[in-house]
């Protein structure tokens, strides 16, 4: 294994468990984790607070991180055995 599908697989699991984490941190049907840190704002137009617009950002790049690492792995990764 080279040292770039290491680094790549490091930001791999790292965006995995910050999916986790976010997707956690998301609020359902009016209540949810993400209140507690100041979910209940006054909305803005579109319905959603700035916390929950921010915790999409931020979801939605780990996600494409995640897709991007995964099959970045997919191509270089080739164990030997």
């Amino acid at each position: 294994m080279n040292a770039l599908v290491g680094i790549i697989m490091v930001i791999h699991v790292l965006a995995s468990v910050g999916l986790v984490v976010f997707i956690l941190l998301h609020s359902g049907k009016g209540t949810g984790v993400s209140s507690m840190f100041g979910g209940m704002m006054p909305s803005t137009a579109s319905g959603t607070g700035i916390i929950e617009k921010n915790l999409d950002r931020i979801t939605i790049g780990l996600a494409v991180t995640f897709a991007t690492t995964l099959l970045l792995l997919m191509v270089l990764y080739h164990p030997v055995g």
